[in-house]
């Protein structure tokens, strides 16, 4: 009979926030109370963006406020002590350079190049960060990486001949722009195999994403020969990424690498369906929430049924997700503490979930996003909208965190 999960309980807040002093929590929560109204955020976001656009001296109200609540700091130095606190309850790491390249230059792709192996060297020298996270968009232009992108046009063939038949479109500077994109790529694959961490590929657009899942698959096959270095990421709110976590498993048994995959429901819904219906082609997205919950859980059965060659993370926010992880490796007789299998979840987010799988001996992280205020403002713009529009998140954030505001009333003078 199963009984390991019946431990986990996602409803335990004294696990969740044994980390939060009470006056962390109150901050908490007026935040996520703030965040339960669309219209303050909307405007919350309009007046950020004119107040960052206008120099005005804002970087100590956002610091004090959503800052502190989703990002480990400005500098490496400053997630330090955030990487120790989370150490102590055996929560891992996963640290983010808040850095979106966009149409940068290449000095500029060359810097983020640097910063992301100096990220890796930091990793490698604490105990419980075993991957940082990086975007191709922040080595590489926009604008190049959607040339490279046939995945829209009809009949185009499967990844690798749609690659092949946009690097035919390419210029020759362009051709050069690339090797260098792929240069670069490949310093920092090396770097994290050298020094033993894993670097997490986020996901993009999907116009531009064909480019990033080649690029990925090529480092997967030249570093992941005995473990798991390289991750992609499969967006599940995609209607075809389930099909492509199976391409990518049968293409990591016959090269004979494992596959890393980090499984997310998703981000750019709208953008992606705004783009879409704009240029007159079919919706990648699912066409509801159901689909991609069905997709996602699928996508973490195929990998744990390919666990030998599949190394995966569970980045979700979804209770029911993460205890049906725990379930099917149980009935495999795995261990929750599988070196091919991990949890995540944001920091500043879903404490109920990293903390009680921890407690249960998940090996499990927090995704540590750091950088200067001024260049992390779109990630805190999207974790804002995030807890607004996603289903039932802000009030069950909110409902936790006043849950254990009453216990230690209970306990205690508050």
């Amino acid at each position: 009979m199963d009984t390991a999960p019946a431990a986990i309980s996602f409803d335990n807040t004294e696990n969740a926030f044994a980390y939060k002093s009470n006056r962390a929590l109150s901050k908490a929560q007026f935040l996520f109370s703030s965040m339960s109204h669309p219209s303050l955020v909307s405007m919350g976001i309009g007046l950020t963006t004119w107040a960052m656009r206008n120099k005005l001296p804002i970087n100590g109200i956002i610091r004090n406020t959503i800052f502190e609540q989703f990002v480990g700091g400005e500098t490496l130095k400053e997630t330090a002590p955030v990487a120790q606190m989370l150490g102590k309850y055996q929560v891992d790491v996963i640290l983010d350079y808040g850095v979106e390249g966009g149409e940068s230059s290449e000095s500029a792709f060359d810097h983020a190049g640097e910063e992301f192996i100096r990220v890796i060297e930091h990793a490698a020298s604490q105990p419980n960060i075993p991957f940082i996270s990086i975007k191709v968009t922040g080595i590489a232009r926009f604008a190049l990486l959607e040339k490279l992108d046939l995945s829209v046009e009809a009949g185009a063939g499967t990844l690798m001949q749609r690659y092949t038949r946009g690097l035919e479109r390419l210029t020759e500077g362009e051709k050069a722009e690339w090797q260098r994109v792929q240069d670069r790529m490949l310093k920092i694959c090396s770097t994290a195999f050298a020094n033993g961490v894993g670097v997490l590929v986020d996901a993009e657009e999907t116009w531009i994403q064909d480019p990033v899942d080649v690029l990925t698959m090529l480092m997967m096959d030249q570093f992941n020969k005995q473990k798991a270095v390289v991750y992609n990421t499969a967006q599940l709110y995609r209607h075809d990424r389930l099909a492509f976590v199976l391409d990518s498993i049968e293409a990591a048994e016959k090269r004979n690498f494992i596959l890393g995959i980090k499984l997310v429901r998703g981000a750019y819904m709208e953008k992606e369906r705004a783009r879409a219906s704009e240029h007159g082609y079919p919706s990648p997205i699912q066409p509801d929430k159901e689909s991609t919950d069905r997709d996602f859980n699928a996508a973490v059965k195929l990998c744990i049924d390919h666990i030998d060659k599949t190394a995966f993370i569970v980045a979700s926010h979804n209770e029911y997700s993460n205890l049906q992880a725990t379930r099917w490796l149980d009935e495999k007789g795995l261990s929750h503490h599988h070196p091919h299998v991990h949890f995540s979840q944001l920091y500043g987010m879903s404490d109920n979930i990293t903390f009680n799988l921890a407690k249960a001996g998940c090996s499990v992280s927090k995704y540590l996003p750091f950088g200067p205020i001024r260049d992390v403002i779109p990630y805190l713009m999207r974790r804002a909208q995030e807890n607004t529009s996603v289903s039932g998140q802000t009030g069950r954030e909110l409902a936790l965190i006043r849950k254990e505001m009453q216990r230690r009333k209970g306990k205690q003078p508050y």
